[in-house]
């Protein structure tokens, strides 16, 4: 079970850069193929930018073609949460970090050839990257 994070919005606002602020906290979205974790193949684990909490593996990482990191599977039962999402005029599955809520991404079910089906197409601002140890 993953513990809840519960701040008030003006601490986030303090301790995130702006760039980082406004897609964990107000659910913007990085332009495709900006992000710096894309192009990432190191072995490790990635986390929520806002709060530490592990969300992803290397292992489930693979390249979609989308323009954001993509993943077929999140480390643990409860690291994210999946919301509906009404904006920009359609209907998609929000992810979420499990522990502060803060905006990931979006799920989507069209990852041919992979285990599950699933793309967890994530922020790369959303997201910190620790290398496994060798």
């Amino acid at each position: 079970m993953v513990e809840k994070i519960t701040k008030d919005d003006s601490l986030w606002k303090a301790e995130l850069p702006p760039e980082r602020y406004a897609i964990l906290r107000q659910a913007a979205t990085e332009p495709p193929w900006t992000g710096e974790l894309l192009a990432e193949k190191r072995d490790g684990v990635y986390s929520c930018a806002g709060c530490g909490n592990e969300l992803f593996t290397s292992d489930t990482k693979f390249e979609s073609g989308s323009g954001w990191p993509s993943f077929f599977d999140a480390i643990t039962p409860g690291a994210v949460e999946l919301h509906e999402d009404r904006s920009l005029g359609m209907v998609r599955t929000e992810v979420i970090c499990g522990a502060c809520g803060g905006h990931l991404g979006h799920l989507f079910d069209d990852a041919v050839g992979t285990p599950t089906g699933q793309r967890y197409c994530m922020n790369s601002l959303a997201l910190e990257f620790d290398e496994k140890d060798a």
